[in-house]
């Protein structure tokens, strides 16, 4: 790294950063400084840097935790320092981001989480910074995560979603969105963020016709899931490089992702299954692989829309061997003969279901984005009715929960368009539990605290004429 000071006295004897703090500091900047993404970014450094083990465990409890914690650390340490985080060097901010998560967060002995981070901030400025960081994380130290939330949240009595949000380290919005989905049992709202916070496990796919849930769990040391036919739980681990990823006999792919494929492939419709099925929204293909080998097995072809390079060619490389034709279009003009009997529309979203999974992704999103993603859906899932056939079925999905992402798209369509709603909830078995309070009446909402899985939403909707 390019040093940003030049050269002081003294400077070389301090001891920099061990590797596994190395990792987590340059993962947290270039998240900062290049909108990277940390579940991508941290596992090539960690292979590029050959730290594993106990190492790159810790790397990754330290850049996962600081990215989902930013909120609650960054008022912190704005107490402790005296002055908005805004006010504090970039670089500067990421070490004692990182410095306050070992305090707070983690079972690292104050004086070697002081220590470490004052040491790097006087290599990478000089030794008055060092001073700073040094007073910022002592006073840190003053109290447990407990008393600075005591001290620094909305009161729960007055403003309990609020103060649950500054806890449990959310986006207030997000919180709020999540206790209006959540309806009647908002009460679960501390259970659901708590989850958020929690690191999941990797979910594979097995792939039909190829793999049994049982022959892989037998290959991986896995657990079959809990409700997907097809899926195998691992604790963690770098899916990749097992054997059955890299044949293609497997996905990594999140249960309920999985289920939102089957469910398209069990739907009702009318009259016989002429074998057109299409993907609207395909990229980078997991559920497009799915719903192609289940295809296979009956006959069906699939046809994917995605329009980005990039994903485009994911879909390619994950549906590699199967009988998918994939295009380059927008799936909002695709070009495409209508009939189709079975379209998913698995639309784009804000993400808010997947942020046990991507940890940054709460502190990047924003209210204003919603009323551009909205406008998308809708006309994603009006040209998907249109190219369905009469009788067929339409399955509306996103990872997320927020209202206006799924209700409104749905009641919407079903307000507009010349289809009736399916019960979804009959498609998703044997999962119980799949109401939400605020979703389109027989709808799907899978939740992390309740099914272990991405906060999927699904609606089935059959065209009528």
């Amino acid at each position: 790294m390019n040093d940003r000071r030049p050269p002081r006295r003294g400077r070389s004897a301090r001891r920099p950063l061990d590797p596994a703090r190395r990792a987590a500091f340059d993962v947290l900047r270039a998240v900062s400084e290049r909108d990277a993404y940390a579940n991508l970014a941290l596992p090539a450094l960690l292979a590029e840097r050959g730290i594993t083990g106990r190492d790159a465990a810790f790397a990754t409890e330290l850049t996962y935790g600081t990215c989902r914690s930013r909120g609650l650390l960054d008022a912190v340490i704005a107490a402790a320092a005296n002055r908005p985080v805004e006010r504090i060097d970039p670089v500067l901010l990421e070490l004692l981001r990182l410095g306050a998560y070992q305090l707070l967060r983690t079972r690292v002995e104050p004086h070697a989480a002081v220590s470490t981070t004052v040491e790097q901030a006087g290599i990478e400025f000089d030794s008055a910074r060092a001073g700073f960081v040094n007073g910022v994380l002592r006073t840190i130290t003053a109290k447990d995560e407990a008393g600075w939330v005591a001290e620094l949240a909305p009161a729960a009595t007055t403003d309990p979603i609020g103060h649950l949000a500054f806890a449990q380290s959310h986006p207030r919005w997000i919180a709020q969105a999540f206790s209006d989905a959540l309806g009647a049992r908002a009460g679960e709202l501390e259970a659901l963020l708590v989850s958020d916070n929690q690191r999941p496990g990797v979910h594979l796919a097995a792939r039909p016709g190829v793999l049994t849930a049982a022959e892989l769990a037998a290959a991986v040391d896995g657990e079959i899931g809990s409700y997907s036919p097809y899926a195998v739980h691992l604790p963690g681990g770098d899916p990749g490089a097992l054997a059955p990823i890299r044949d293609g006999q497997a996905l990594v792919q999140d249960e309920g992702s999985q289920l939102v494929a089957r469910a398209l492939t069990l739907a009702p419709i009318d009259g016989p299954d002429q074998g057109r099925w299409l993907d609207l929204c395909a990229g980078p293909g997991g559920k497009t692989a799915l719903l192609a080998a289940l295809a296979a097995q009956r006959g069906a072809a699939v046809t994917a829309v995605e329009p980005a390079p990039r994903r485009a060619e994911l879909v390619e490389q994950n549906t590699r061997g199967l009988d998918v034709e994939v295009l380059r279009v927008d799936g909002r003009d695709p070009g495409l003969q209508p009939g189709f009997d079975r379209v998913l529309v698995d639309a784009p979203c804000t993400g808010l279901g997947a942020l046990r999974r991507r940890p940054e992704a709460r502190w990047r999103r924003q209210p204003n984005d919603i009323p551009e993603l909205t406008k998308l859906q809708r006309e994603l899932l009006a040209s998907a009715i249109a190219l369905t056939r009469p009788g067929g079925v339409v399955l509306y999905a996103t990872c997320s929960p927020h209202l206006a992402e799924t209700a409104g798209i749905v009641a919407d369509a079903l307000r507009r368009q010349p289809v009736v709603g399916l019960d979804t909830r009959e498609l998703f078995a044997p999962v119980q539990d799949l109401d939400a309070g605020g979703a389109a009446a027989g709808a799907v909402q899978l939740w992390p605290h309740r099914h272990g899985t991405d906060a999927m939403f699904a609606a089935a909707l059959r065209r009528t004429e």
